[in-house]
């Protein structure tokens, strides 16, 4: 006899009696989630909106019926991005993060009671959707709840994780992670702010969501609960983007990404840029005008792997060469299109926005029902002023040659977002083209994780600030010494796994964009490592930055030197690239010195110490050689 599907679900007592009081919806299938988005009406155009004691009717967002998806458009520009500040901690367990007892004069009992209360009284039908966080086949079990009318939500979270048809749910499929979707309490509760609450119970993380944006739960918090089922097991999920490239040799190369926001996460597994003409600009003097060109006239193939949360879980660290392995965390990605504002700036994209394989949720972009849904169309704040954070749910096996299976890893870069940088106006822009990094010094950049200059999703910062531990501390519940640990070790697990640093945006005076990433992807997978012999190497002028190459040529092209040491440029000199050297070593002591506490591990603090030290390259290896 078949069961329902709320049979199939082992719950918390609580929670079935919640979920026995009213009418539920199983999604049967991606297209019954997309009827769910809008509304389950035939109109075209649907207000979704609810009803809040002393304000009436509030419209959070409408949803467009659009010919290649749903356009979902928030009214409040506020609710168009993620909330740097949306994260709260309910719970008594150790973390560094805002406590609702420190935030909030109510205990958040009481708030979670109204919670369960509005879901058993105020809502009609809700949606359970079932689904795993993380990989397809190492994912924790997780529910979300949510009102019916919040169907969009719903779809796009099925889309970023996967989900369970009404059908497919496991017996006894029983949840680590329940996410409680509750919209209206924003107004009631909030001061109109987004607010996401985690609560970790022992074997239970809930995480109540009381907004309607998807980035600080369905994205971010999914990540959280990642984080948070890694701290308990011993496991980290990376911040990163991975790709893997294949050579007009047919040779494969895989590379991890990281960094902060902006960092060139994405663009790593996007294909390089090129002029009108076919020709590549690799570099602008910002103060001479001169251009400095590249050619390559068969670039390597992409297969992506991730776009921004690398599971590094221990049941896939098989590699016997000691390479890191992962796999994505997600089914579907998060993707920004600010960077389209015009046709042709990335046909892949494009195309698979404009004609996709099916529909797809869209978030503000302008998009009148009927018609097609342009990604370069974005949804204006004010008057002149387009959104900065348009995006597209794009479930990855829309994607052409994405890779499914674990990979290893063959180096992770880290992405850094660099100022222009002279002897007049000195600044941290002088990180050379590429540099190569110890261990020690690799682990340090994730400690610190610079957000970098002109961040495109970050508006309320200027300079150089940290994006915190491992670039996913934003998304982390727990404490920061923990990730720090957790990163130290995979470094010294994964011996078989290389380092470098690649800057974007400037180099010295030089005017480089994303450039670098995407000659060096070609470089360092054409030539299938980046182990070079000891005459190839030169110590940095500064012992943050490693190891410079001493010339790079690549497709037969040699570099310019003043593109690989900065201080060879004469527009930055000696002078110019010391004072940097300063802004960016002080950065580094004031950031490191935090992790300076009894929790942190022996190694850790021998590396943090040579850092506030002024240690030299060689104090770096030796130390954690030691």
């Amino acid at each position: 006899m078949k069961t329902s599907p709320l049979d199939r679900l082992v719950l918390s007592e609580h929670l079935r009696e919640m979920l026995c009081c009213v009418d539920l919806v199983f999604p049967e299938s991606r297209d019954h989630l997309l009827e769910l988005a809008y509304l389950e009406t035939d109109k075209d155009l649907v207000e979704v909106a609810y009803d809040v004691p002393g304000k009436g009717r509030v419209v959070e967002a409408t949803v467009g019926r659009c010919k290649n998806g749903a356009a979902v458009n928030y009214v409040e520009p506020y609710m168009r991005r993620r909330d740097p500040d949306a994260m709260v901690i309910a719970d008594d367990r150790p973390t560094d993060k805002p406590h609702w007892n420190n935030r909030f004069k109510q205990p958040f009992e009481e708030v979670r009671q109204e919670t369960f209360r509005w879901f058993r009284e105020d809502v009609g039908r809700l949606i359970v959707l079932p689904f795993l966080s993380g990989d397809k086949k190492r994912g924790y079990p997780t529910l979300l709840i949510a009102p019916e009318n919040a169907g969009f939500f719903v779809a796009g979270l099925a889309d970023l994780q996967g989900f369970f048809t009404a059908d497919e749910i496991p017996e006894n499929f029983e949840p680590r992670a329940v996410i409680y979707l509750a919209p209206p309490f924003r107004h009631t509760h909030f001061d109109g702010k987004q607010v996401v609450v985690h609560n970790r119970l022992p074997g239970m993380h809930e995480l109540f969501a009381y907004n309607l944006y998807p980035g600080p739960s369905a994205k971010k918090g999914v990540y959280g609960i990642l984080l948070s089922i890694g701290e308990e097991e011993d496991w980290v999920t990376l911040h990163s983007s991975a790709v893997r490239v294949v050579t007009p040799y047919d040779n494969e190369f895989v590379i991890m990404h990281e960094g902060a926001s902006g960092g060139g996460k994405s663009e790593m597994t996007q294909q390089l840029h090129r002029e009108p003409d076919g020709r590549i600009r690799l570099a602008h003097n910002t103060i001479t005008g001169d251009d400095i060109y590249f050619e390559l006239l068969d670039p390597c193939e992409l297969e992506p792997v991730t776009d921004d949360m690398a599971l590094a879980h221990p049941s896939i660290q098989t590699s016997t060469t000691g390479r890191l392995m992962i796999e994505d965390a997600e089914a579907g990605w998060f993707l920004r299109v600010d960077h389209l504002n015009e046709y042709g700036k990335e046909p892949a994209i494009e195309k698979l926005c404009i004609n996709p394989p099916e529909p797809l949720i869209f978030l503000n972009l302008e998009g009148k029902p009927g018609s097609t849904i342009l990604p370069w169309e974005h949804i204006q704040d004010e008057p002149g002023k387009p959104c900065p954070n348009p995006r597209v749910i794009m479930p990855r096996h829309f994607i052409d040659k994405v890779v499914d299976d674990p990979v290893a890893v063959d180096v992770r870069s880290f992405g850094v977002r660099t100022p222009p940088s002279t002897k007049k106006n000195p600044n941290y822009g002088i990180i050379g083209m590429m540099h190569i990094l110890p261990p020690a010094l690799a682990w340090l950049w994730r400690l610190v994780a610079p957000r970098g200059h002109a961040n495109p999703s970050i508006v309320t910062t200027e300079g150089l600030t940290s994006e915190g531990v491992g670039s996913y501390w934003p998304f982390a519940t727990g404490k920061k010494v923990t990730q720090a640990n957790l990163l130290l070790k995979v470094t010294q697990e994964t011996p078989g796994t290389p380092y470098v640093l690649i800057p974007n945006q400037y180099i010295g005076a030089y005017k480089v964009g994303f450039q670098p990433e995407w000659i060096l992807r070609e470089y360092m997978a054409r030539r299938g490592s980046v182990k070079f012999r000891p005459e190839q190497l030169i110590e940095s002028r500064c012992p943050l930055l490693g190891y410079s190459m001493e010339r790079l040529k690549v497709a037969g092209q040699l570099m310019p030197a003043g593109l690989l040491h900065v201080h060879e440029q004469p527009e930055v000199g000696i002078k110019g690239y010391d004072a940097g050297q300063k802004i960016l070593a002080d950065f580094f002591k004031k950031e490191v010195s935090q992790f300076l506490t009894d929790d942190l591990d022996p190694l850790g603090r021998k590396i943090i110490d040579v850092c506030m030290n002024d240690g030299t390259l060689q104090d770096y290896i030796k130390v954690f050689n030691s």
